[in-house]
């Protein structure tokens, strides 16, 4: 368990609702479908005139564009219409980053998430959700959301009868709870009748909650008899956005890494640069703080990767700055009590390589552990100016700002010792 779950601030910062934050307000951007090259970097020069600069990547794979102002907020949003870049705010409905691409998917994530947001946008109870409520729309592709937590879970797979969608409540892939398996003409409909039992729980209901408080009951009984006898899917290996993808038709995507999921809006127009010299049809953002390139032929990765390589980006899946996960922190943030995202370079250099593989360490810059959701193996949590270190969400002591990278370091070889 993520021990700073319980301070999590609950509003989501659409672009028609903006969220005041230390270095302005902030816009986070939903993108729908593949964005355009140009369109892309018309946005980087609509961040550099209308806010800061800084272009994020969440790692629920959002676009965060910081540091608007309450009179640039709406001409930011005008921009991003006339870029023509298709976005959605609503209940979040997340579809696999490669979806409608991956050779290997069993269906299109992207055309039935847009079906789902279309059934959801009609209803009357989708205002009464908590803005943290969102949907996962699995394709069964190589790029899986397996570790997405998500109110509610869909999983293609193929079954004896054809495709089924298994259907799991409250969590990601490992922790949400299975309550069977529909056709997927009936995906609208059967999320629009889980929703609804959210929502009648009230503005700050999640489902987790209420299957742990009530079982899954009211979700099966809403739900009808959609049923279908399908076996559960396996579990699958982790996946890694960073890296070259299959596509169809013979191309490839390039997965490049924002290191702690943040960059400015000069060098991401050179990446974008070099990937329209490569050849590239667009870019999608993919959870895990990633851009995806993609349309590219195989011999056009060497030169984009190179150039992503020199400009500062991840390239590589082993890259000990994966391991970090830092939020903004002071004085970005109002409420981050350190910098965290600006030690976090610090951290990664001293103690990445002394974790096991798939852990993390979470620098955070305040109790409400906004960055990561899940647990992790060091934490440092800003509090009153200090840090509080925590190891397997247990206490181990408070340092000072200037101390915190040695003393994490120091705690994971502690940590990496036998007993005995």
């Amino acid at each position: 368990m993520n021990a700073l779950a319980p301070f999590r601030r609950g509003a989501c910062p659409g672009l028609s609702a903006p969220m005041q934050t230390g270095d302005g307000l902030l816009v986070r951007l939903m993108p729908a479908a593949t964005i355009a090259l140009d369109a892309m970097a018309g946005l980087c020069a609509a961040a550099r005139q209308q806010g800061n600069g800084i272009i994020e990547i969440t790692a629920r794979g959002s676009i965060q564009v910081r540091g608007l102002a309450a009179a640039s907020a709406a001409p930011f949003a005008d921009a991003v219409a006339r870029l023509g870049i298709a976005t959605h705010d609503g209940v979040p409905v997340i579809a696999d980053p490669l979806a409608g691409l991956d050779p290997d998917a069993v269906i299109d994530a992207d055309a039935l998430a847009a079906k789902i947001r279309g059934a959801l946008a009609a209803q009357a109870f989708a205002h009464r959700l908590s803005a943290k409520v969102s949907a996962v729309i699995d394709g069964g592709g190589a790029l899986h959301l397996d570790a997405l937590s998500a109110d509610m879970r869909l999983r293609a797979a193929a079954s004896p009868d054809g495709v089924c969608l298994h259907v799991a409540i409250g969590g990601d892939a490992a922790t949400a709870v299975p309550i069977g398996a529909i056709a997927p003409t009936r995906a609208g409909e059967t999320v629009g009748r889980l929703l609804d039992v959210i929502a009648a729980q009230g503005p700050d209901a999640r489902a987790r909650d209420i299957v742990r408080r009530d079982g899954i009951g009211a979700f099966r009984a809403a739900a009808g008899d959609p049923w279908i006898d399908a076996p559960r899917p396996p579990p699958r290996p982790a996946a890694e956005p960073v890296g070259t993808h299959k596509q169809r038709a013979g191309h490839v995507a390039v997965g490049v890494g924002l290191a702690f999921g943040h960059t400015d809006a000069p060098t991401l127009e050179a990446l974008l640069d070099a990937a329209t010299s490569a050849g590239a049809h667009g870019a999608r953002p993919a959870p895990g703080r990633v851009l995806l390139f993609v349309g590219l032929r195989p011999n056009s990765v060497s030169p984009l990767v190179a150039a992503a390589r020199a400009l500062g980006f991840i390239t590589d899946p082993k890259d000990p700055r994966r391991r970090v996960v830092a939020c903004a922190g002071a004085p970005v943030c109002c409420s981050g009590e350190i910098p965290a995202r600006a030690l976090a370079p610090q951290v990664a250099q001293a103690a990445a390589r002394l974790i096991g593989a798939g852990e993390v360490i979470h620098i955070s810059g305040c109790r409400k552990g906004c960055a990561h959701r899940g647990p992790a193996a060091l934490a440092a949590v800003g509090r009153a100016g200090q840090c509080d270190l925590l190891v397997d969400g247990a206490p181990a002591g408070c340092v000072a700002i200037d101390a915190m990278p040695h003393d994490i370091a120091r705690l994971a070889r502690q940590r990496g010792m036998p007993h005995g």
